[in-house]
């Protein structure tokens, strides 16, 4: 299995299937908008900015996981983003990220990158790198600023 063989709800409740994003560099990411992170969404956009036209998508997952950080409905978290951050990236359904309630994307990410950082997921803000086969290229902290993701992004492209 891979990350294409699966479907994601998007923020309006829409299923998505990952094969939209096939040949396309990723970077998934779980989120909260009451983090000390949450300005890590301006990076974010930067980095979408620069690499959109070039194959690169950012896939933005809310969880709420972690100390209740994302509080709200789909749709607050949204208007909160593009409002605050000017976010254009897509921004999926509220998810779980470990536990029995895990998002299956998550599940096969987190198996995928073991060797990476371990199996679970430690803290909101932690960014998977997935190259245009959906092969995982990287999984990287919490408090790795996505502009420091920029040479392996370029890797990918």
């Amino acid at each position: 299995m891979n990350i294409y063989d699966l479907s994601v709800k998007d923020a309006n409740g829409k299923n998505i299937s990952l094969k939209e994003y096939k040949g396309k560099a990723l970077l998934i990411v779980n989120t909260a908008t009451g983090c000390g992170f949450t300005p890590q969404y301006k990076g974010l956009q930067e980095l979408y900015d620069q690499y959109k036209d070039r194959g690169f998508e950012i896939l933005d997952f809310p969880c709420n996981q972690f100390l209740g950080q994302a509080p709200g409905e789909d749709q607050e978290i949204v208007d909160f983003c593009q409002l605050k951050y000017g976010v254009s990236f897509k921004t999926f359904s509220k998810i779980n990220v470990n536990g029995s309630k895990a998002e299956p994307l998550f599940s096969l990410l987190k198996k995928n990158s073991r060797g990476l950082m371990g199996s679970s997921i430690k803290w909101n803000f932690t960014k998977f790198l997935v190259s245009k086969d959906g092969q995982i290229a990287g999984r990287f902290a919490p408090n790795v600023e996505p502009g420091k993701l920029q040479k392996e992004i370029e890797a990918l492209l």
